[in-house]
């Protein structure tokens, strides 16, 4: 296996380094080797083409509901979806990622997608294959994140 330089037709910066960066380059390329899954965008393409399930029923219903403060409608806090302001001591619901939303604007739009409607949030479905495929991604993403992370390290 040819090394990272001659790859590159380039010389490191100090020759005492050069082992160092060959081992994390064979390190790096080890990991991609020795992974039996397609790093390739289109493993998941039929999930990357269509909408996320809707939320799972059980955490849509467990959503808080939060009373709009004074302060809060004070500020002109507008429901994201219908874009009305909430009112004092109004009941609304409460995202994860703290976006608050009227129920009944919320409530059919997580009957058919997972996600915050205003930051893409992700909530939990109840669609295994679904849930296989988050899982999927982000350790995709980790990978990428370690890979990288790994490449520039031959740089410092």
């Amino acid at each position: 296996m040819a090394s990272y330089f001659d790859e590159h037709d380039c010389e490191p910066t100090n020759p005492e380094e050069q082992y160092r960066q060959n081992a994390l380059l064979e390190l790096a390329r080890s990991l991609i080797q020795g992974m039996d899954i397609d790093l390739s965008p289109d493993v998941f393409s039929e999930w990357n083409q269509q909408l996320p399930p809707p939320a799972a029923r059980q955490v849509v219903q467990s959503l808080p509901t939060v009373i709009i403060s004074p302060e809060q409608a004070d500020r002109g806090l507008k429901c994201p979806v219908c874009l009305l302001e909430f009112e004092e001591e109004e009941t609304v619901r409460k995202m994860p990622c703290q976006h608050l939303f009227h129920s009944g604007c919320i409530m059919p739009w997580l009957g058919k997608t997972n996600s915050c409607p205003v930051c893409r949030h992700e909530l939990p479905t109840d669609n295994q294959e679904y849930e296989e495929f988050r899982k999927e991604k982000e350790r995709m993403k980790q990978r990428k994140h370690r890979l990288d992370n790994l490449h520039g390290a031959m740089y410092t």
